[in-house]
């Protein structure tokens, strides 16, 4: 696996592709991977805040990783060099997993791997993306784009999600999760959610009853919980109970449920099979056909579809089908 370092570039999505790929993680026991940083020419980077990043690494190491990573560009109005227009083709006719963070699409963009192929960047470089390469079928409404083997996501920490789908996907949810735990974040967004949410999350709940409401309500997700009993529990009427969850979350209780129902699966979907209808009543869902339709509406693809692309195999099983990305 390699990473290009460029001149001018923020530490923060080289960081996020750094802690995810490049620290050792012996306690999987699993063959994990190797991270290469790279630049166009060996030698040393001038980054943000004027610190100095030195590699002895160059396009020819970095076109020859099994996953290069272009965690943006210096300059989104300018082309990418043709020293590195070559060195991504190469990497692509090789079979390498291509992946951007944020504006590194304008560099994939402009090696022609993006033709004919959705992609997403940072919302407020997409239109300049979509002007400029009108063959590049931009989506800027989402975290991620994981189209076989180009990948893209949004702005920075999304670079994160989009990472810990690689993982996901080389190693299976326990590990990904595992590694989530360890960064402190959900283990999981979907890449169809949106770049930003139009009602503000505030960081803590406002109001106490509500989180113990919310917290009883996460123990109890296959029972039946209308929003009287969950006023109840916060000791409110349902009507100031609403208006208590709407400020403190930005949602409303059915909404919030059903997301959670919905997370609660994927674990199930992961790691067991357990037939979809048992799923829907384990996590709340009064039918199959209630939970496929709003597991479509949060996840953009069906339950069954997403057992196949992401339930767990046996670790030793991963190699060779990527696990191990050098």
């Amino acid at each position: 696996m390699s990473v290009l370092a460029y001149e001018g570039m923020s530490v923060f999505e080289t960081g996020i592709v750094t802690e995810v790929f490049g620290l050792p993680r012996p306690e999987f026991d699993v063959p994990w991977y190797e991270l290469t940083v790279c630049a166009e020419g060996p030698g040393t980077v001038r980054v943000v805040g004027g610190a100095v990043l030195r590699t002895p690494h160059g396009l020819e190491e970095f076109a020859v990783a099994d996953t290069v990573i272009l965690p943006g560009v210096p300059d989104v109005t300018a082309a990418p060099s043709p020293e590195l227009v070559a060195a991504l083709r190469l990497a692509h006719r090789r079979g390498a997993r291509i992946m951007s963070i944020c504006s590194g699409a304008f560099a994939l963009a402009g090696a022609g791997l993006l033709d004919g192929r959705r992609a997403t960047t940072h919302w407020r470089y997409a239109d300049s993306l979509r002007r400029r390469y009108p063959a590049v079928q931009v989506d800027p409404n989402v975290l991620y784009i994981a189209d076989d083997d180009i990948l893209t996501s949004a702005g920075s920490a999304a670079g994160l999600d989009l990472c810990l789908h690689i993982v996901r996907r080389d190693f299976g949810a326990a590990i990904a999760n595992a590694v989530a735990r360890r960064l402190v974040i959900h283990p999981h967004r979907d890449g169809g959610q949106a770049q930003f949410i139009e009602a503000p999350m505030p960081a803590v709940l406002a109001d106490d009853r509500v989180a113990q409401s919310m917290a009883w309500a996460l123990e109890h997700l296959a029972d039946p919980l209308p929003v009287d009993t969950l006023a109840r529990h916060a000791h409110m009427s349902p009507r100031t109970y609403l208006r208590h969850f709407a400020r403190s979350t930005g949602t409303t209780p059915i909404r919030w449920l059903i997301n959670q129902r919905v997370q609660a699966s994927l674990a199930l979907l992961e790691t067991t099979d357990t037939p979809i209808e048992e799923i829907a009543k384990t996590v709340g869902f009064d039918t199959a056909v209630t939970y496929r339709h709003h597991f479509g509406q949060t996840m953009r693809i069906s339950p069954s579809a997403y057992r196949r692309a992401f339930h767990t195999r046996e670790p030793g099983s991963h190699a060779s089908a990527g696990g191990r990305r050098p």
